[in-house]
Protein backbone atom coordinates (compact mmCIF):
# COMPACT_ATOMS: atom_id res chain seq x y z
CA UNK A 1 0.00 0.00 0.00
CA UNK A 2 1.12 3.77 -0.66
CA UNK A 3 2.43 5.68 2.03
CA UNK A 4 1.00 8.88 2.78
CA UNK A 5 3.11 11.71 2.94
CA UNK A 6 2.67 15.36 4.43
CA UNK A 7 4.93 18.07 3.51
CA UNK A 8 4.32 21.29 5.98
CA UNK A 9 4.38 24.46 4.86
CA UNK A 10 4.61 22.80 1.52
CA UNK A 11 5.00 26.35 -0.37
CA UNK A 12 8.45 27.36 0.94
CA UNK A 13 11.44 26.53 -1.09
CA UNK A 14 11.95 23.84 1.20
CA UNK A 15 8.41 22.11 0.34
CA UNK A 16 8.78 22.61 -3.07
CA UNK A 17 12.29 20.57 -3.06
CA UNK A 18 10.39 17.57 -1.54
CA UNK A 19 7.76 17.76 -3.92
CA UNK A 20 10.73 17.43 -7.23
CA UNK A 21 12.33 15.02 -4.92
CA UNK A 22 9.00 12.90 -4.52
CA UNK A 23 6.31 13.15 -6.92
CA UNK A 24 7.17 10.66 -9.42
CA UNK A 25 8.42 8.12 -6.28
CA UNK A 26 6.15 5.00 -6.67
CA UNK A 27 4.70 3.85 -3.41
CA UNK A 28 4.11 7.48 -1.59
CA UNK A 29 1.36 9.56 -2.45
CA UNK A 30 1.93 13.48 -1.62
CA UNK A 31 0.13 16.24 0.32
CA UNK A 32 0.96 19.68 0.82
CA UNK A 33 -0.24 21.54 3.52
CA UNK A 34 -0.27 25.04 4.58
CA UNK A 35 -1.22 27.78 6.69
CA UNK A 36 -1.39 30.87 4.07
CA UNK A 37 -2.37 30.51 0.43
CA UNK A 38 0.95 29.50 -1.48
CA UNK A 39 2.68 28.77 -4.51
CA UNK A 40 2.12 25.23 -2.91
CA UNK A 41 -1.01 24.36 -4.22
CA UNK A 42 0.23 25.29 -7.58
CA UNK A 43 2.22 22.42 -7.19
CA UNK A 44 0.40 20.18 -5.13
CA UNK A 45 -2.29 17.75 -6.49
CA UNK A 46 -3.68 17.04 -2.50
CA UNK A 47 -3.64 20.54 -1.30
CA UNK A 48 -4.95 21.68 1.88
CA UNK A 49 -4.94 24.85 3.35
CA UNK A 50 -6.61 25.91 6.78
CA UNK A 51 -3.85 24.72 8.83
CA UNK A 52 -2.78 27.10 11.79
CA UNK A 53 0.21 28.73 12.43
CA UNK A 54 2.50 26.48 14.35
CA UNK A 55 2.63 28.99 16.88
CA UNK A 56 -1.41 28.94 17.58
CA UNK A 57 -2.57 26.63 20.31
CA UNK A 58 -4.64 24.27 18.47
CA UNK A 59 -1.44 23.18 15.50
CA UNK A 60 -0.87 19.79 17.06
CA UNK A 61 -4.81 19.23 17.75
CA UNK A 62 -5.29 20.08 13.86
CA UNK A 63 -2.28 18.49 12.63
CA UNK A 64 -3.51 15.33 13.95
CA UNK A 65 -7.01 15.88 12.62
CA UNK A 66 -5.31 16.31 8.89
CA UNK A 67 -3.38 13.09 9.90
CA UNK A 68 -6.22 11.21 10.97
CA UNK A 69 -8.53 12.45 7.57
CA UNK A 70 -6.02 11.34 4.87
CA UNK A 71 -4.34 8.33 6.44
CA UNK A 72 -0.90 10.33 6.54
CA UNK A 73 1.77 8.46 7.40
CA UNK A 74 4.52 10.60 7.58
CA UNK A 75 5.26 14.50 8.11
CA UNK A 76 8.09 16.49 6.32
CA UNK A 77 8.29 19.83 8.10
CA UNK A 78 9.80 22.13 5.41
CA UNK A 79 10.98 25.52 7.67
CA UNK A 80 13.42 25.10 10.40
CA UNK A 81 10.52 26.73 13.06
CA UNK A 82 8.00 24.08 11.69
CA UNK A 83 11.13 21.33 12.01
CA UNK A 84 11.37 22.50 16.28
CA UNK A 85 7.75 22.37 16.69
CA UNK A 86 6.82 19.19 15.37
CA UNK A 87 9.71 17.35 16.63
CA UNK A 88 9.38 18.90 20.28
CA UNK A 89 5.73 16.94 19.64
CA UNK A 90 6.22 14.02 18.07
CA UNK A 91 4.79 11.76 21.11
CA UNK A 92 1.77 13.17 20.20
CA UNK A 93 1.70 13.36 17.00
CA UNK A 94 0.05 10.66 15.18
CA UNK A 95 2.01 10.34 12.19
CA UNK A 96 5.78 9.62 12.22
CA UNK A 97 8.13 13.27 11.36
CA UNK A 98 10.97 13.17 9.00
CA UNK A 99 13.50 14.93 11.28
CA UNK A 100 15.99 14.33 13.91
CA UNK A 101 15.27 13.98 17.72
CA UNK A 102 14.01 17.18 19.53
CA UNK A 103 17.32 17.43 21.08
CA UNK A 104 19.08 17.67 18.18
CA UNK A 105 16.57 20.12 16.70
CA UNK A 106 16.35 22.36 19.54
CA UNK A 107 20.03 22.36 19.30
CA UNK A 108 20.35 23.60 15.73
CA UNK A 109 17.60 25.81 15.89
CA UNK A 110 19.52 28.57 18.10
CA UNK A 111 23.13 29.12 16.85
CA UNK A 112 23.74 30.48 20.14
CA UNK A 113 23.53 27.20 21.37
CA UNK A 114 24.72 25.23 18.39
CA UNK A 115 28.64 27.15 18.71
CA UNK A 116 28.16 26.51 22.61
CA UNK A 117 27.55 22.70 22.41
CA UNK A 118 30.66 22.63 19.73
CA UNK A 119 32.61 24.95 21.26
CA UNK A 120 35.84 22.49 21.91
CA UNK A 121 35.88 22.91 18.06
CA UNK A 122 38.33 24.11 16.12
CA UNK A 123 35.69 24.66 13.22
CA UNK A 124 33.49 27.32 15.67
CA UNK A 125 33.76 30.47 15.03
CA UNK A 126 34.58 33.05 17.93
CA UNK A 127 31.49 34.84 19.64
CA UNK A 128 31.83 37.83 21.73
CA UNK A 129 29.56 38.27 24.53
CA UNK A 130 30.21 41.94 24.94
CA UNK A 131 31.84 44.59 23.18
CA UNK A 132 35.11 44.56 25.03
CA UNK A 133 35.72 41.50 24.15
CA UNK A 134 36.41 42.69 20.71
CA UNK A 135 40.11 42.89 19.27
CA UNK A 136 39.23 44.45 16.24
CA UNK A 137 36.17 45.13 13.45
CA UNK A 138 34.32 44.14 11.46
CA UNK A 139 32.36 41.66 13.24
CA UNK A 140 29.29 39.78 11.98
CA UNK A 141 26.03 40.24 13.50
CA UNK A 142 23.28 37.75 12.96
CA UNK A 143 20.07 36.39 15.41
CA UNK A 144 19.98 33.85 17.28
CA UNK A 145 17.11 32.23 15.88
CA UNK A 146 16.36 32.66 12.30
CA UNK A 147 16.87 31.82 8.44
CA UNK A 148 18.13 32.90 5.51
CA UNK A 149 20.14 36.15 5.77
CA UNK A 150 16.79 38.39 7.35
CA UNK A 151 18.42 40.22 10.41
CA UNK A 152 21.81 39.91 9.82
CA UNK A 153 24.62 43.00 9.70
CA UNK A 154 27.92 43.81 9.74
CA UNK A 155 29.16 46.74 12.21
CA UNK A 156 32.35 48.24 11.48
CA UNK A 157 33.00 50.15 14.52
CA UNK A 158 31.94 50.13 17.81
CA UNK A 159 29.16 52.24 17.51
CA UNK A 160 27.80 50.62 14.93
CA UNK A 161 27.72 47.20 16.73
CA UNK A 162 25.97 49.68 19.73
CA UNK A 163 23.55 50.86 17.17
CA UNK A 164 22.54 47.24 15.63
CA UNK A 165 22.25 45.91 19.52
CA UNK A 166 20.12 48.45 20.93
CA UNK A 167 18.10 47.42 18.10
CA UNK A 168 17.67 43.82 18.42
CA UNK A 169 19.35 42.12 21.32
CA UNK A 170 18.54 38.67 20.10
CA UNK A 171 22.01 39.34 17.99
CA UNK A 172 24.89 37.34 18.22
CA UNK A 173 28.72 39.32 17.92
CA UNK A 174 30.52 36.95 15.58
CA UNK A 175 34.15 36.33 14.11
CA UNK A 176 33.71 37.95 10.74
CA UNK A 177 34.39 35.39 7.78
CA UNK A 178 34.97 37.28 4.56
CA UNK A 179 35.98 33.59 2.35
CA UNK A 180 33.98 31.26 0.36
CA UNK A 181 30.28 30.14 1.61
CA UNK A 182 29.77 26.53 1.12
CA UNK A 183 27.12 23.70 1.80
CA UNK A 184 27.57 20.30 3.15
CA UNK A 185 24.60 18.11 2.20
CA UNK A 186 24.69 14.85 4.47
CA UNK A 187 22.63 12.02 5.08
CA UNK A 188 22.77 9.57 8.55
CA UNK A 189 20.66 6.56 8.91
CA UNK A 190 19.08 4.81 11.87
CA UNK A 191 22.37 3.38 13.38
CA UNK A 192 23.85 6.71 12.96
CA UNK A 193 26.22 6.03 10.34
CA UNK A 194 27.20 9.22 8.15
CA UNK A 195 26.67 7.53 4.80
CA UNK A 196 26.90 9.98 2.79
CA UNK A 197 28.59 13.75 2.68
CA UNK A 198 28.38 16.16 -0.64
CA UNK A 199 29.85 19.51 -0.93
CA UNK A 200 29.02 22.81 -2.80
CA UNK A 201 29.77 26.05 -2.95
CA UNK A 202 27.00 28.97 -2.63
CA UNK A 203 28.01 31.12 -5.74
CA UNK A 204 25.58 33.40 -5.47
CA UNK A 205 23.05 34.20 -2.92
CA UNK A 206 19.68 35.74 -2.60
CA UNK A 207 18.06 36.60 0.73
CA UNK A 208 20.03 33.71 2.30
CA UNK A 209 19.02 31.20 -0.35
CA UNK A 210 21.72 29.91 -2.46
CA UNK A 211 20.40 30.23 -6.12
CA UNK A 212 23.48 29.43 -8.00
CA UNK A 213 25.61 26.21 -6.39
CA UNK A 214 28.29 23.74 -7.91
CA UNK A 215 29.11 20.54 -6.20
CA UNK A 216 32.71 19.73 -5.29
CA UNK A 217 34.73 16.89 -4.18
CA UNK A 218 34.50 17.82 -0.10
CA UNK A 219 37.92 18.72 1.41
CA UNK A 220 39.01 16.12 3.83
CA UNK A 221 39.06 18.63 6.59
CA UNK A 222 35.00 19.11 5.68
CA UNK A 223 34.37 15.53 6.08
CA UNK A 224 36.13 15.74 9.49
CA UNK A 225 34.02 18.85 10.11
CA UNK A 226 30.61 16.59 9.17
CA UNK A 227 31.62 13.02 10.60
CA UNK A 228 32.40 14.98 14.24
CA UNK A 229 29.33 16.78 13.92
CA UNK A 230 27.62 13.76 13.43
CA UNK A 231 29.10 11.88 16.12
CA UNK A 232 28.25 14.92 18.95
CA UNK A 233 24.51 15.21 17.58
CA UNK A 234 22.18 12.58 16.60
CA UNK A 235 20.87 12.96 13.51
CA UNK A 236 18.36 10.88 11.77
CA UNK A 237 18.32 11.07 7.93
CA UNK A 238 19.21 14.30 5.89
CA UNK A 239 20.48 17.15 7.33
CA UNK A 240 23.02 20.13 6.25
CA UNK A 241 25.93 22.23 7.55
CA UNK A 242 26.95 25.75 6.31
CA UNK A 243 30.36 26.95 6.54
CA UNK A 244 32.51 30.11 5.49
CA UNK A 245 36.12 30.81 5.29
CA UNK A 246 37.76 32.65 7.56
CA UNK A 247 40.52 35.49 7.09
CA UNK A 248 43.42 32.56 6.93
CA UNK A 249 41.24 30.27 4.54
CA UNK A 250 39.81 27.96 7.69
CA UNK A 251 36.26 26.28 7.39
CA UNK A 252 34.41 27.94 10.40
CA UNK A 253 30.74 26.66 11.56
CA UNK A 254 28.12 28.86 9.92
CA UNK A 255 24.57 27.13 10.89
CA UNK A 256 23.14 23.01 11.03
CA UNK A 257 20.08 22.18 9.85
CA UNK A 258 18.26 18.80 10.38
CA UNK A 259 15.97 19.26 7.19
CA UNK A 260 16.07 19.30 3.44
CA UNK A 261 17.70 22.04 1.98
CA UNK A 262 15.79 23.84 -0.93
CA UNK A 263 19.15 23.55 -3.13
CA UNK A 264 19.50 19.84 -2.38
CA UNK A 265 17.94 19.33 -5.79
CA UNK A 266 22.13 19.54 -6.74
CA UNK A 267 22.57 16.31 -5.47
CA UNK A 268 19.33 15.37 -6.02
CA UNK A 269 20.37 15.53 -9.63
CA UNK A 270 23.77 13.28 -9.18
CA UNK A 271 21.58 10.26 -7.83
CA UNK A 272 21.21 11.33 -3.99
CA UNK A 273 17.57 11.97 -3.24
CA UNK A 274 17.37 12.77 1.10
CA UNK A 275 13.89 13.11 0.98
CA UNK A 276 13.28 9.73 -0.63
CA UNK A 277 16.95 8.08 0.83
CA UNK A 278 15.13 9.72 4.48
CA UNK A 279 11.89 7.71 3.97
CA UNK A 280 13.66 4.25 3.22
CA UNK A 281 15.68 5.11 6.16
CA UNK A 282 12.53 5.27 8.37
CA UNK A 283 11.56 2.15 6.78
CA UNK A 284 14.76 0.96 8.06
CA UNK A 285 16.00 -0.21 4.63
CA UNK A 286 19.28 -1.10 4.35
CA UNK A 287 20.91 1.76 2.20
CA UNK A 288 23.66 2.38 -0.20
CA UNK A 289 23.93 5.43 -1.27
CA UNK A 290 25.01 5.69 -5.04
CA UNK A 291 26.66 9.01 -6.40
CA UNK A 292 27.21 9.87 -10.39
CA UNK A 293 30.78 11.21 -10.07
CA UNK A 294 30.63 14.51 -12.50
CA UNK A 295 30.78 18.46 -11.35
CA UNK A 296 27.19 19.62 -11.47
CA UNK A 297 25.98 23.25 -11.33
CA UNK A 298 22.73 24.80 -10.41
CA UNK A 299 20.79 28.04 -11.14
CA UNK A 300 17.66 28.86 -9.60
CA UNK A 301 15.06 31.36 -10.81
CA UNK A 302 11.72 32.17 -10.31
CA UNK A 303 9.79 29.81 -12.46
CA UNK A 304 5.80 30.78 -13.58
CA UNK A 305 2.97 28.58 -12.61
CA UNK A 306 -0.86 29.39 -12.98
CA UNK A 307 -4.72 28.57 -13.10
CA UNK A 308 -7.46 29.36 -15.08
CA UNK A 309 -10.68 30.04 -13.94
CA UNK A 310 -12.49 27.48 -16.93
CA UNK A 311 -12.25 24.28 -18.06
CA UNK A 312 -11.90 22.54 -21.56
CA UNK A 313 -12.58 19.49 -23.21
CA UNK A 314 -11.27 19.90 -26.69
CA UNK A 315 -8.16 21.47 -27.97
CA UNK A 316 -7.89 22.62 -31.57
CA UNK A 317 -4.10 22.83 -32.26
CA UNK A 318 -2.13 24.24 -35.47
CA UNK A 319 1.22 22.28 -36.68
CA UNK A 320 3.82 24.49 -37.91
CA UNK A 321 5.55 26.39 -35.92
CA UNK A 322 3.27 25.18 -33.39
CA UNK A 323 3.90 21.56 -32.77
CA UNK A 324 6.92 22.60 -34.62
CA UNK A 325 9.79 24.79 -34.03
CA UNK A 326 11.97 25.29 -36.84
CA UNK A 327 10.89 22.02 -38.51
CA UNK A 328 11.69 19.86 -35.27
CA UNK A 329 9.14 19.08 -32.67
CA UNK A 330 8.20 21.84 -29.96
CA UNK A 331 9.15 19.46 -26.58
CA UNK A 332 6.48 21.79 -24.45
CA UNK A 333 4.01 21.81 -26.67
CA UNK A 334 4.59 17.85 -26.83
CA UNK A 335 4.13 17.88 -23.11
CA UNK A 336 1.15 19.67 -23.08
CA UNK A 337 -0.68 17.62 -25.76
CA UNK A 338 0.46 13.92 -23.57
CA UNK A 339 -1.02 15.98 -20.40
CA UNK A 340 -4.45 16.33 -22.61
CA UNK A 341 -3.97 12.49 -23.07
CA UNK A 342 -3.89 11.90 -19.50
CA UNK A 343 -6.62 14.17 -19.19
CA UNK A 344 -9.05 12.25 -21.58
CA UNK A 345 -9.15 15.87 -23.15
CA UNK A 346 -9.72 15.61 -27.09
CA UNK A 347 -7.02 16.64 -29.38
CA UNK A 348 -7.91 17.85 -33.05
CA UNK A 349 -4.55 19.07 -35.49
CA UNK A 350 -6.11 21.88 -38.08
CA UNK A 351 -3.50 22.73 -40.20
CA UNK A 352 -2.04 24.11 -43.81
CA UNK A 353 0.69 22.15 -43.88
CA UNK A 354 2.08 22.21 -47.51
CA UNK A 355 3.05 18.79 -47.80
CA UNK A 356 1.31 15.22 -46.51
CA UNK A 357 0.49 16.01 -42.92
CA UNK A 358 0.63 12.24 -41.95
CA UNK A 359 3.77 11.53 -44.02
CA UNK A 360 5.28 14.54 -41.74
CA UNK A 361 3.96 13.23 -38.44
CA UNK A 362 5.60 9.87 -38.96
CA UNK A 363 8.72 11.45 -40.53
CA UNK A 364 8.86 13.69 -36.58
CA UNK A 365 8.03 10.28 -34.94
CA UNK A 366 4.50 11.67 -33.54
CA UNK A 367 1.69 9.23 -33.66
CA UNK A 368 -0.92 10.39 -35.85
CA UNK A 369 -3.61 8.64 -33.38
CA UNK A 370 -3.05 10.63 -30.69
CA UNK A 371 -5.49 13.18 -32.60
CA UNK A 372 -9.32 12.07 -32.70
CA UNK A 373 -9.42 14.03 -36.38
CA UNK A 374 -6.88 15.66 -38.44
CA UNK A 375 -8.19 18.32 -40.23
CA UNK A 376 -5.99 19.80 -43.49
CA UNK A 377 -7.43 22.48 -45.06
CA UNK A 378 -5.49 24.93 -48.23
CA UNK A 379 -3.70 28.20 -47.64
CA UNK A 380 -6.28 30.05 -48.42
CA UNK A 381 -9.30 28.34 -46.41
CA UNK A 382 -11.02 29.70 -42.75
CA UNK A 383 -9.91 27.39 -39.75
CA UNK A 384 -13.55 28.87 -37.99
CA UNK A 385 -15.22 27.25 -40.61
CA UNK A 386 -14.53 23.40 -39.54
CA UNK A 387 -14.57 24.10 -35.42
CA UNK A 388 -17.62 22.11 -33.31
CA UNK A 389 -18.69 24.23 -30.39
CA UNK A 390 -20.53 21.52 -28.94
CA UNK A 391 -17.48 20.94 -25.95
CA UNK A 392 -15.94 23.76 -24.33
CA UNK A 393 -12.66 24.16 -26.59
CA UNK A 394 -10.01 26.03 -27.00
CA UNK A 395 -7.26 27.12 -29.94
CA UNK A 396 -3.37 27.10 -30.18
CA UNK A 397 -2.24 29.09 -33.55
CA UNK A 398 1.00 31.26 -33.87
CA UNK A 399 -0.71 33.10 -36.43
CA UNK A 400 -1.82 36.62 -34.82
CA UNK A 401 -4.26 36.38 -37.77
CA UNK A 402 -5.82 32.99 -37.50
CA UNK A 403 -6.47 33.41 -33.84
CA UNK A 404 -8.02 36.72 -34.41
CA UNK A 405 -10.70 35.77 -36.66
CA UNK A 406 -11.01 32.34 -34.23
CA UNK A 407 -11.56 34.84 -31.55
CA UNK A 408 -14.58 36.74 -33.61
CA UNK A 409 -16.39 33.68 -34.93
CA UNK A 410 -16.26 31.26 -31.90
CA UNK A 411 -15.85 33.32 -29.46
CA UNK A 412 -13.49 30.36 -27.47
CA UNK A 413 -10.21 31.57 -25.86
CA UNK A 414 -7.17 31.55 -28.16
CA UNK A 415 -3.55 31.14 -27.43
CA UNK A 416 -0.52 32.13 -28.80
CA UNK A 417 2.82 29.46 -27.97
CA UNK A 418 4.31 31.99 -25.24
CA UNK A 419 1.11 31.41 -23.60
CA UNK A 420 1.20 27.51 -23.65
CA UNK A 421 2.44 27.47 -20.09
CA UNK A 422 -0.37 28.69 -18.16
CA UNK A 423 -1.98 25.64 -19.69
CA UNK A 424 0.72 23.26 -18.25
CA UNK A 425 -0.88 21.69 -14.91
CA UNK A 426 2.42 20.76 -12.30
CA UNK A 427 0.46 18.99 -9.82
CA UNK A 428 0.51 16.06 -12.14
Amino acid sequence: MKKNVLVFPCGSEIGLEINNALRFVKGYKLFGGSSVSDHGKYVYQHYIDGIPNIDAPDFIDHINEVVKRHHIDYIFPAHDSAVLKLAQHQDVLDAEVITSPKETCEICRSKKKTYEYFADSLFVPAMYRTADDIAGYPVFLKPDVGQGSKGVALAKTRSELEYHMEKNKDLLALEYLPGKEYTIDCFSDFNRELKFVGMRERKRIKSGISVNSASLEPAAVVRKIAEEINQKLNFRGMWFFQVKEDRHGEFKLLEISPRIAGTMSLYRNKGINFPLLSLFDRQEYKLDVIENHFTIEVDRALINRFTLDFEYERVFIDFDDAITKDEKINPLVMMFIYQCINKDIELVLITKHARDIRETLTHLKVDHSIFSDIVHITKEDDKHKYIKNEKPSIFIDDSYSERKMMKEMTGMPVFDLDAIECLIDWRN
